[in-house]
Order: C-alpha cells, then sequence, then structure tokens
C-alpha cells in the first residue's frame, strides 16, 4: 500500500515525515502561481501545496505541475509529499490537521471526476441541494462529513451493542428472509417463486415467529441485526425497509427483558459517549401517558402535563362546557408556567394556538391568565370564584401563568393535547436538545376496540401473554414500548407459550378456524412441543440512531435510502420486470393500453 497516512491524520509532531496520501480533491485554489489543494477521504482533510519557488531536491517540477492540470474536484489523486508547519496565521483550527500542510514532490491522477452535481464541502459551510439530489448521486452524498460520521456512528452503536450480548450469552442467529406470509399489521412484500408456479413468498415484516420457534428449540437467548419489510407508506421515521436490533429469552418475565436492554444502553452509552446512563429507566403506564400527556410515547424531557379538570368545572355554568360534559366528554388543560415564558404569550399568539388546536380536531380552546390576585379572561365570569379557587388550586397557579383549556370527546381532547403540549414545547425551547430521557411505557392493553365496530386489533401483535383473564372487557397485555424524546424506540413482551392460549387470541381478533389453520398452523404446531416462558424485544436501529445524532429524517442515517415514496432515485428501483422473466414466473403481465375494449366486449 502506497498511502501511509489518511487525510485526517497527520499532526503537527510529523513535520519533516515523507508521506503519501491518496484521496479526492475537494477544492483548489492559485494564489500567485502557488497552488493550495484540500485533499480529503473518509478521514478528513489535508491541505496541499505546490510551490515551484519552494520544492524539494529530487522532485520533478514539471510533471507535478502537469499532473496538477488534472486536479479537478472530486477527482482521485495520490500524493507524495514532506509536511510542514502552516505560514503564520493561516492555522484552521477547525480543521484536526489545521496546523500543517503537505508541500509536494509527486503527484498523480488516479481517476478523473466528471463535474460533481452538488458541493461536497462540509455542510455548514456550503448549501445542499434537495434531497431528491442528494439520493440520486448518493455515492456522492456519502462523501460529506455529516454522513460519514452518521454511518461511523451507527456502526459503534451496532459493534457496542454486539459485544454486550455476546458478553451476556446471547447467539447471533440468522433468520429466513424468505417466509410465509402472515398477517403482522403491515402489509407483506410479495417474491413469487419459480420453482413453484402461483405461490409466493413473504419478505419479513419482522423475525417475530421464527424467533419464538428458536426459544422452542432451546436457543434460550437470541440476537439478530435484522432487516425487515413492510410495504407501507414512507414517513420520516419509517422505510420500507429498515433494521432493527432483535432479541428473544427463554425462561425470563418482562422485567428481565427491559433490566437486560437497560444494562445494553448502558455499556452502549459508555462505548460512544464516555458516560454513564442513569438506570433504572422511568416507568408510566399506559393510561397516565395517555391521560397526562395525550400520548403512548410522551417526551419527558420537559414537565407539562395536562391537569384534568372536568369534575371541578362541571357546575360552572359555561355553555360550552355543559355542551361537552352532557355528551360525556372531558375537560382538561395546560398551566405554562410564568418560568416557561406563560407571561410572554400574547392574545395574537394565543388565537394561532386556537387555530392549531382546530386543525387538530377540537372546536376550540379557551384560556385564562393569572394575575396578582385572580384569573383573567373574557369567560371568567361563567365561574364562581369557589370554582376559580379550586381550579388555581388543581392546577397549580402563580402570577403570571397562562392556563390553556380544552374540551371535546376524551380519545380527541387527549391526542390534541398531546399535540398542543408538544407544540408549546418546541416553540418555546422547553427542552435541550442533547438529552434523552428514557422511559418504559407499561401495562400496555391488549387489544385496540373500534367504537364504531366493536372489532378488536391486537394493541402490538396477537402474540402477548394476556395478563388478565379473557372474559373481561379490558384485557391487559404483557406488552411494553422502550420510549426516548417522543419517538418509540422499540416494543416487547412477554409471549404466548400456550398453544391453546394462542388459539383463542386469534379466534377474539376475528380469525376464522380456517385462517387460523392456513396462517398459524406451524406455530401453533410448535408451541405444543414444550415452549418454555419466553420474551423479547425488537429496537429500531435507524430511528434511535437518527435521534441520537439529531436528524430529522432517519434517511440521513441509512447508507441507501429510499425516498418519501419507497423509490431509490439511485438504481430507479422499483421498475418494470421484461415480460421473458414474467413468463418464466408464470405471472401475467398485461399493459392496460395494449387492452382492445372490443375484444373485452
Amino acid at each position: 500500500m502506497r498511502r501511509t497516512h489518511t487525510c485526517g491524520e497527520i499532526r503537527s509532531a510529523d513535520i519533516g515525515k515523507k508521506v503519501c496520501l491518496q484521496g479526492w480533491v475537494r477544492f483548489s485554489r492559485d494564489h500567485g502561481g502557488v497552488e493550495f489543494i484540500d485533499l480529503a477521504d473518509a478521514y478528513g482533510i489535508t491541505q496541499l501545496v505546490f510551490d515551484p519557488e519552494d520544492i524539494s531536491s529530487g522532485a520533478d517540477k514539471n510533471s507535478i505541475s502537469l499532473a496538477l492540470k488534472g486536479f479537478t474536484r472530486e477527482s482521485v489523486v495520490s500524493v507524495d509529499g514532506v509536511v510542514r508547519k502552516r505560514v503564520e496565521g493561516t492555522d484552521d483550527p477547525k480543521n484536526k490537521t489545521g496546523e500543517v500542510e503537505v508541500l509536494i514532490t509527486k503527484a498523480e491522477v488516479l481517476n478523473r471526476s466528471n463535474s460533481p452535481p452538488f458541493e461536497l464541502g462540509d455542510q455548514k459551510e456550503s448549501v445542499l441541494p434537495g434531497e431528491e439530489t442528494r439520493l440520486r448521486y448518493r455515492y456522492l452524498d456519502l462523501r460529506r462529513t455529516e454522513m460519514i460520521e452518521a454511518l461511523r456512528f451507527r456502526h459503534k452503536f451496532i459493534s457496542a451493542a454486539r459485544g454486550y450480548l455476546e458478553k451476556n450469552g446471547f447467539v447471533e442467529v440468522e433468520t429466513p428472509m424468505l417466509t410465509k406470509s402472515t398477517p403482522e399489521g403491515a402489509r407483506d412484500y410479495i417474491v413469487p417463486s419459480r420453482v413453484h408456479p402461483g405461490t409466493f413468498y413473504a419478505l419479513p415484516q419482522s423475525p417475530q415467529l421464527f424467533k419464538q420457534m428458536l426459544m422452542i428449540g432451546s436457543m434460550d437467548r437470541y440476537y439478530q441485526i435484522a432487516r425487515c419489510f413492510r410495504d407501507e407508506d414512507s414517513r420520516a421515521d419509517r422505510q420500507p425497509e429498515f433494521t432493527q436490533l432483535d432479541i428473544e429469552m427463554s425462561f425470563v418475565d418482562m422485567k428481565d427483558i427491559q433490566d437486560t436492554i437497560e444494562g445494553l444502553l448502558v455499556h452502549v452509552w459508555k462505548a460512544i459517549y464516555g458516560k454513564k446512563l442513569e438506570t433504572p429507566f422511568m416507568r408510566i403506564s399506559f393510561e397516565d401517558a395517555m391521560n397526562k400527556y395525550g400520548s403512548d410515547k410522551p417526551d419527558l424531557r420537559y414537565d407539562l402535563p395536562m391537569i384534568h379538570i372536568t369534575n371541578i368545572v362541571k357546575d360552572a355554568p359555561y355553555e360550552i362546557f355543559q355542551k361537552v360534559l352532557s355528551a360525556g366528554g372531558i375537560i382538561t388543560g395546560f398551566n405554562v408556567k410564568k418560568e416557561m415564558a406563560g407571561d410572554k404569550i400574547g392574545r395574537n399568539e394565543i388565537d394561532r394556538l386556537i387555530d392549531f388546536v382546530k386543525k387538530n380536531g377540537l372546536g376550540g380552546m379557551t384560556w385564562m391568565r393569572a394575575t396578582k390576585d385572580s384569573l383573567d379572561s373574557n369567560i371568567v365570569k361563567y365561574f364562581t370564584p369557589d370554582v376559580l379557587s379550586k381550579l388555581k388550586k388543581e392546577m397549580d397557579v402563580k402570577e403570571g401563568d397562562l392556563l390553556l383549556l380544552l374540551a371535546g370527546p376524551r380519545k380527541r381532547v387527549l391526542e390534541t393535547g398531546g399535540q398542543l403540549r408538544k407544540k408549546l414545547a418546541e416553540d418555546l425551547e422547553l427542552f435541550d436538545k442533547g438529552t434523552f430521557k428514557f422511559a418504559w411505557l407499561i401495562d400496555c392493553p391488549m387489544f385496540e376496540i373500534d367504537p364504531a365496530s366493536g372489532k378488536k386489533d391486537a394493541f402490538h401483535h396477537p402474540f402477548v401473554h394476556p395478563t388478565t383473564s379473557l372474559d373481561i372487557a379490558n384485557v391487559g397485555g404483557a406488552s411494553f414500548d422502550l420510549i426516548m424524546n417522543g419517538s418509540e424506540l422499540g416494543s416487547g413482551s412477554q409471549r404466548i407459550h400456550d398453544p391453546e392460549v394462542q388459539r383463542q387470541i386469534f379466534r377474539m381478533l376475528g380469525i376464522s378456524e380456517e385462517k387460523i389453520g392456513t396462517d398459524f398452523g406451524f406455530f401453533l404446531e410448535a408451541l405444543g412441543y414444550g415452549a418454555p416462558p419466553h420474551g423479547g424485544i425488537a429496537l429500531g436501529v435507524d430511528r434511535l440512531v437518527s435521534i441520537l445524532l439529531n436528524r430529522e429524517t432517519i434517511r440521513d442515517v441509512i447508507a441507501f435510502p429510499k425516498n418519501k415514496k419507497g423509490q431509490s432515485l439511485l438504481d430507479g428501483s422499483p421498475q418494470k420486470v421484461d415480460d421473458d422473466k414474467l413468463e418464466e414466473l408464470q405471472i401475467l403481465s398485461i399493459a392496460i393500453d395494449d387492452i382492445d375494449i372490443e375484444d373485452i366486449k
């Protein structure tokens, strides 16, 4: 290997050394016949200098000058030279190699580059193009420092997680990518079989059934960096294909699984940040999370709970509240404390918050501002002094505080309150973006019930062990979520290990006996051969890494992601395939434009 150093490792201690650097020409500039070149690779940038008046003996000035003519932006080059200290006053303290430069003694173009479609300098120093352009030329986008750091951080996270799990007796096992299509919530990606015409595989939405069968097979402690596929609409935190850290354990309860994840994150935190992560994580029930924060993944970095005041204002002769209460609704609200800048929120801003609430499904929002002696608002006249006194006590009101009150159907009020809470926190900057607050969402329900049809859907998935009798209305499930900063990082649960209980859950979800046999017969059979009590969890690697790096989208921490429409702009997929391939798979290909309507008639 000719390269002696990377472009990010030369320091003052290397002054006087002969070196060979290889990389991409990021920028070049001519200062009065002296050429300066920024040479970049995955490790950093080093400044090169060609000075015809200050060249080492033995160096061929003409051949160097000729080679430099081919040093177009982003061309790959090789340079030999001598490390020297930069001229006084030209140091670059932002660059780790900024105290030195390399005086060129030999230069060679290894591969000339076409003119790049956008600047590849540090994002802070250049204007990036739109995401579509970046994804179209992703191989160039990956040269940017921000992308390099994201992929290295991702690698470091996975490497540290692997180390912890292996140290604690977990075995990495690969599960199939071509599997049976089973209803797990999202749509499957389907793969046709050439060998068995008319039949199809499905790409896995998760390794759920296989990892449970590994427990039946006595594997005991399994993990996998699993690739998963879901044919659903892309969002900032979703992709058609994604990566999860998948874990399953035998002879454990929910706390054992949670303790394992907390230990893993403590280990990862130490490896990445060199700091101790405080454990155990806070526990919050699903019911409390919805009531206090209007979300099953609340951001706990700031203290802004919803305070329920239905019982306090139920007797107030305020027509809007009375209509809501007579329809079975609730009344709740927020106390935006003076120290949160509640006293700085003017009437115009309140009107904008009212519009926000309306767009999120409620008819409006009422408000009161706390003065030195009382509450001030155009609705205060509808409340007796006793009700106002109780309201101030319940909401812990002090002078300068602003009360924002919501009224309406329970579910809509809670969900809108959750959105309003998030908006207030962002607008008032109530949290530090560098703070990470973990918590476990526990005591989740087993089912979600459609209020119109009464149909049950699994709250997480149909393999969660029930914690209560199946005969009661609100069946509890042994499931839990790991949440951080308003995002769900992963879901876990104690699994059903009794085949008859599993069969009963399928029935409660409205799955017919025939469908149970067709889709899950193999799994029920496996449970019947001595399945141990077991449970596990899956953490979304893409989402967790994007949050830790404060990226707005998981696409910025994935090497080759799809765009918002699920397309790969780099290679043009998905795309049509040749008819001969479809014929080989015995799949009928009909172009609508080729159909003669008269033939159909």
